[in-house]
């Protein structure tokens, strides 16, 4: 199995920048597709961003302002999260799972603690 561990959140204003950062053990990160997702209080866990091989995928609310990669050798996922704005705040959960022949991210049972996001206007 593989365990999963983020980190890089924090405070941050309206237009500002964060990189996260999700550090994994147990089992090589290029066995699976990796991902992200996030959890605002009261509302369920959305998909945020995933990677494949080469191949990236975004949710519409953060493309073109996130991007996701990933280092084989360091055994680690990041997302770099740029033009932050009130609404990306939230607990942000790395993900280790599949991708559908749809071309959809699917989350198997692998994730880490969460890494809160707060966003300030």
């Amino acid at each position: 199995q593989v365990q999963l561990v983020e980190s890089g959140g924090g405070l941050v204003q309206s237009g500002g920048s964060l990189r996260l950062s999700c550090a994994a053990s147990g089992r090589a990160i290029g066995d699976y597709a990796m991902g992200w997702f996030r959890q605002a209080p009261g509302k369920e866990r959305e998909f945020v961003a995933g990677i494949n091989g080469v191949s990236t995928y975004y949710a519409n609310s953060v493309k073109d302002r996130f991007a996701i990669s990933r280092d084989n050798a360091r055994n680690t996922t990041y997302l770099q999260m740029n033009s932050l704005k009130p609404e990306d705040t939230a607990v942000h959960y790395c993900n280790a799972g599949s991708v559908s022949s749809t071309g959809d991210y699917d989350p198997w049972a692998y994730w880490g603690q969460g890494t809160q996001v707060t966003v300030s206007s």
